[in-house]
C-alpha cells in the first residue's frame, strides 16, 4: 500500500498530476474522482458563487491518515482537498486509485472520498448572488 500524495492547501487542483502520482507498471486500473464547486444547494435557498473551505490546524494529518487507512494492499493513492475561496467550476477534492484491478480501484476511490467527506475536518461557507452565505458541514 503506497499513498502518493495526501495533502491540504490552497492551490488549485488537477486531476492529470494526480494520475501521474499513482500511475505505474504494475497498476491495470486508475479509477479517479473530481468534486467540484456547483452552482446550488439543495439546502440551500439562491444561487451558489462562491465556496470558501476552511480547515481545522490538524486537518493535514487527518487527510493522512484516511488515505493510509483508505489505501488497500497493492494500490495506490493520491488525494488533495482545495481551501480557501473557490469559484463554481473549480475542483475542491481530487482523488486518484491506482490497483491492478479496476473492482478494486474503484471501491477504494470511493471508499476514500465518502472518509474523507464524513472525517476531515474542513468547513464551507456557500456563498450566494444575493451576497448572503451559508455554513454547510459543520458538525
Amino acid at each position: 500500500m503506497a499513498v502518493s500524495l495526501a495533502h491540504v492547501g490552497p492551490a488549485p487542483l488537477s486531476l492529470d498530476a494526480h494520475v501521474a502520482a499513482v500511475s505505474g507498471p504494475r497498476h491495470g486500473a486508475v479509477a479517479t474522482f473530481l468534486g467540484q464547486v456547483r452552482d446550488h444547494d439543495p439546502s440551500v435557498d439562491g444561487m451558489v458563487t462562491h465556496l470558501e473551505y476552511s480547515a481545522h490546524p490538524d486537518a493535514q494529518e487527518v487527510l493522512a491518515r484516511i488515505a493510509r487507512d483508505s489505501c488497500p494492499d497493492g494500490a495506490e493513492l493520491a488525494v488533495t482537498h482545495r481551501i480557501g475561496l473557490l469559484a463554481v467550476g473549480d475542483a475542491a477534492i481530487v482523488a486518484a486509485v491506482a490497483s491492478p484491478h479496476r473492482a478494486q480501484a474503484f471501491e477504494a476511490c470511493r471508499d476514500l472520498v465518502e472518509r474523507v467527506k464524513a472525517e476531515l475536518p474542513v468547513w464551507k461557507r456557500e456563498i450566494l448572488a444575493d451576497g448572503s452565505h451559508a455554513w454547510v458541514g459543520i458538525r
